[in-house]
């Protein structure tokens, strides 16, 4: 498949540049986070050193993310705070630069934008780094996810990924899901059969609660939503195979300086002492786990 294919939330070439409004989404959320995991992480005072002053500033990162995308990251209900493994880990990066997280819950699609302008200072939100991406931000990988699919427990609707052909599938705006929808309904109308019927909703926690509802017959998204979903709800099953499985990035500005060196190091450090192992493994998402993260790891 080709770049556009790539699993995580596509995003067109024109809203990377600075066109469009970088208005927060509706609730605007932010919250101030250290983490529990970033409470038992020391500072690396070599790494602290290199992150830029106008960044360390005021001892915290100003982050870009879309908290609709559980367990990767989304609301806590009771707290109102911004929640999830991604969140955790990026919290744990963060301290051991010596610095806080403060979150702002922002329409996926602003967020890019929103660390090319120097609105946030790095962007924590499931992104796939792929090429077309690598234009507009920096990447520093970090976990590497596929597309998967969903259907209600026993398949009665009796969905086939690779033959979906007449089904109702939900997929998020925005995503890369949608895109491979429509590659795979074409092939559909190609052979004579009819047409995928895909039903696109704003947040991932609107398509989870559709397919509960039974109002779809199955869902696309990135494998450890669709694990999540899967877990939480107690309703739904994994069906087919995990595809194109491509890195998970943070995002930062292209005048950023060494900061994403910086958080690659970090990263590394997390690795090598299992802090990152660990919360992975309490989220239930080790499958994706990496041995080597990397600055702009673009496959294709």
């Amino acid at each position: 498949m080709t770049t556009g294919s790539l699993r995580r939330r596509a995003v067109a070439a024109s809203a990377l540049v600075l066109t469009g409004a970088l208005a927060l989404s509706a609730c605007g959320d932010s919250n101030d986070s250290g983490g529990s995991a970033a409470s038992n992480t020391s500072v690396d005072s070599k790494l602290a050193a290199m992150v830029p002053a106008a960044i360390k500033s005021d001892g915290k990162i100003s982050i870009g993310t879309d908290a609709s995308y559980p367990p990767n990251e989304s609301v806590d209900p009771a707290s109102q705070k911004i929640v999830g493994w991604d969140v955790d880990l990026f919290n744990a990066v963060a301290a051991k630069l010596g610095l806080k997280t403060e979150y702002h819950n922002a329409g996926f699609d602003t967020i890019i934008p929103g660390v090319q302008s120097g609105k946030y200072e790095a962007g924590v939100s499931s992104f796939t780094d792929n090429k077309e991406r690598e234009k507009a931000v920096d990447f520093v990988s970090y976990y590497s996810a596929g597309t998967a699919w969903a259907a209600l427990k026993g398949n009665p609707k009796g969905v086939n990924p690779d033959d979906a052909c007449g089904k109702s599938i939900g997929v998020q705006q925005g995503t890369v899901q949608v895109d491979d929808l429509a590659a795979r309904s074409k092939k559909c109308t190609e052979a004579g059969k009819p047409a995928i019927k895909p039903v696109v909703r704003k947040q991932q926690t609107e398509v989870n609660n559709d397919l509960v509802a039974g109002k779809v017959d199955g869902m696309a998204a990135d494998s450890p939503i669709v694990g999540g979903a899967v877990k939480k709800t107690g309703k739904l099953q994994i069906i087919g195979q995990v595809y194109d499985t491509a890195p998970y990035g943070y995002a930062f500005g292209k005048n950023s300086g060494q900061f994403k060196d910086a958080v690659l190091g970090a990263l590394q450090a997390l690795i090598a002492d299992g802090t990152y192992k660990k919360i992975l493994e309490e989220n239930g998402v080790e499958s994706g786990a990496v041995t080597q993260p990397a600055i702009n790891a673009a496959q294709g």
